[in-house]
């Protein structure tokens, strides 16, 4: 078996671990953060097995320059989106129920 055949591929530039959801710099972090793949499995086993993660790392070290780059725009794309998420105004409930929390620390005599 090929390594890319652990992946999927998709057109938003992402890469998941296939038949899951798991993007692979999850798993990489993890790796790079010092975690061994026994450690990776126990905070994921309900979604990958010890071969999935071992093709993940393998691949890592054999793309490093490639993966190293993907992950830095998958960075920068969600960063981009949390901070566009940040300028976002809330919408009306949510303006009710802070509405209704500042109301009760007030009466409370607490400040928000």
């Amino acid at each position: 078996m090929q390594l890319e055949e652990y992946f999927e591929f998709d057109d938003s530039d992402r890469i998941r671990l296939k038949g899951t959801r798991l993007p692979i710099e999850v798993l990489i972090d993890q790796f790079l953060e010092g975690a061994s793949p026994g450690q990776i499995l126990q905070d994921y086993s309900h979604s990958v097995s010890l071969e999935q993660i071992y093709a993940t790392i393998t691949y890592y070290l054999r793309n490093r320059p490639s993966v190293d780059a993907y992950m830095k725009r998958r960075k920068q794309a969600d960063d981009a989106v949390f901070q566009e998420h940040l300028q976002k105004e809330p919408p009306g409930v949510v303006k009710r129920l802070l509405a209704i929390r500042e109301e009760r620390l007030k009466s409370a005599g607490r400040t928000p």
